[in-house]
């Protein structure tokens, strides 16, 4: 379609394209030529082949020009009225054919400009049009986008906000636009704008903004500096990550509140075992008669016996979390997700040998992610130092039981018996890392147990899969369309991946 309406606008003298055009010139060069053969007079019409010549210029070859070129020349010599000698005749047909030839090639050469001027202009029209409605596309998605986007110049001046920018800051559209931002995000202000000292800036930050109102919110900022012809520009998307803030800080203060129990129930464990033993020599001590009467001795009863009632505070740790049905390979691939970078900094290879089919667990996911992550961390520090360094994670299902098994090349354990005792002599971090992973794997039925190698270290997580009888009656609990019932539902129907090694 577009080849046809360049030969329209190349030949558009002509009303039936090449053809017509071909026919035309031949027509005219048969009237040149009788006109040039029926006058006998001392005058050369060979001059009026110029205009036929004219035409097929423009419709043929190079090649093809030059025979009509040599057939002009032979017809204005046969119908010359100029006698022939070889002195004149030779330099005239020569001349003649490069009259010709030349006319034919100037028209040839101009049609062909005229018709890559023409396909460029098409080109452009087309790339035109391809541009506009991109850029109608990307108004519509900016417009109707729910991320805030923001457009700012090198002073910090907002030049373009979308609707949800004007709702994250409590303003009616398009008051933002003109305005400068930082007065609502003083962060973006202090970006420095592109210019041939900086580089660009393609990053993502984390800050506090204000509202119109004077509300504060946490934002996070996605953002990158670019330059146009009008200069240093940077575009922005913004998030308010107030929600997350308050998600995270309340986890963290759930995770703190758990471990602070299973803390306070282990020394309470410790004192009434020790107020036990205080309580059996006092005991056999108040049989002495004389002894018994004394003062002190009274008060040391009474000591003990207060101590054993703090003693008796311990909390239930079954009670602590709230387990659920989950996919094991959730949990692991986000704990691939977290510890991947830092092992591959730390030259250790991760290699995950997970079946495909594995059965649901009862557990909480949260819970044991740490755990699964504080045996992780032991084992990178236990083989960034080693010459061979390795971590294998391993899951399989045993009899009745999920065991995960991670398998590294450290330096093992010297002192096995010790290992989940709290407050650890000599422990790299606090000494408390393995006994709250077991205590919170224990929480859920689970537990964590130590097997011992040859070589390395392997830490094997027991946990128990989740029954149908479980299932039933946490959805008798929960409802068909409650959140808790929607995860479980996601989880039955997730297709296992692959393993991946490394």
């Amino acid at each position: 379609m577009a080849q046809s309406k360049l030969q329209q606008m190349s030949f558009g003298f002509l009303p039936g394209g090449r053809t017509t055009g071909l026919v035309c010139a031949a027509a005219l060069t048969t009237l040149v030529a009788l006109i040039d053969w029926r006058f006998d007079v001392n005058i050369s019409f060979g001059f009026l082949y110029l205009f036929p010549m004219l035409m097929v210029g423009s419709l043929l070859a190079r090649w093809q020009i030059a025979l009509v070129a040599a057939l002009y020349t032979g017809l204005c010599e046969a119908f010359g009225s100029f006698p022939w000698t070889h002195a004149v005749g030779i330099p005239r047909v020569i001349l003649t054919f490069v009259a010709f030839f030349g006319t034919g090639l100037f028209v040839f050469e101009s049609a062909r400009n005229r018709r890559l001027a023409d396909q460029h202009l098409l080109e452009i029209e087309k790339e035109i049009g391809l541009r506009r409605e991109a850029e109608e596309q990307l108004k519509v998605l900016i417009e109707s986008s729910p991320a805030t986007i923001f457009t700012l110049d090198g002073k910090g001046k907002v030049l373009l906000a979308n609707d949800a920018a004007h709702r994250l800051l409590g303003l009616a559209a398009p008051s933002l636009e003109g305005t400068y931002i930082s007065r609502y995000l003083p962060a973006l202000a202090v970006v420095p704008p592109m210019s041939a000292e900086t580089q660009a800036f393609r990053t993502v930050m984390e800050c506090r903004g204000w509202r119109q109102n004077g509300d504060v919110f946490l934002a996070q900022i996605w953002f990158s500096t670019y330059r146009t012809l009008s200069g240093p520009r940077l575009a922005a998307v913004v998030f308010d990550a107030s929600e997350d803030l308050r998600e995270r800080e309340e986890f963290s203060l759930q995770q703190l509140q758990s471990a602070s129990k299973i803390l306070v129930g282990a020394v309470c464990h410790e004192i009434r075992n020790m107020c036990g033993a205080i309580a059996a020599v006092h005991a056999k001590l108040a049989r002495n008669e004389k002894l018994s009467r004394g003062e002190d001795f009274r008060a040391l009863g009474s000591l003990v016996e207060g101590l054993g009632r703090m003693a008796g505070l311990e909390l239930q740790q079954s009670k602590q979390l709230e387990t659920e049905r989950i996919d094991i390979h959730s949990v692991l691939e986000d704990l691939r997700i977290v510890i991947e970078p830092s092992f591959r900094e730390s030259g250790i290879s991760v290699r995950w040998e997970v079946p495909e089919s594995l059965p649901l667990v009862s557990a909480e996911p949260q819970a044991l992610l740490q755990a699964f992550l504080n045996i992780t961390k032991n084992s990178q520090r236990a083989t960034e130092n080693q010459p061979r360094k390795e971590l294998a994670v391993r899951a399989s299902v045993e009899g009745n039981a999920l065991v995960v098994r991670f398998i590294d090349s450290g330096c093992g354990v010297a002192a096995p018996d010790r290992l989940f005792q709290p407050f650890q002599a000599g422990a790299d971090a606090t000494g408390l890392g393995l006994y709250l992973s077991r205590a919170f794997v224990r929480v859920f039925q689970g537990d964590i147990k130590y097997e011992p190698l040859d070589e390395g270290c392997c830490f094997a997580v027991v946990l128990t899969p989740a029954s149908d009888r479980q299932e039933e009656s946490l959805e008798q609990e929960d409802g068909e369309n409650s959140p808790a019932a929607a995860r479980r539902s996601h989880a039955l129907s997730r297709e296992p991946q692959p393993a991946a090694r490394h």
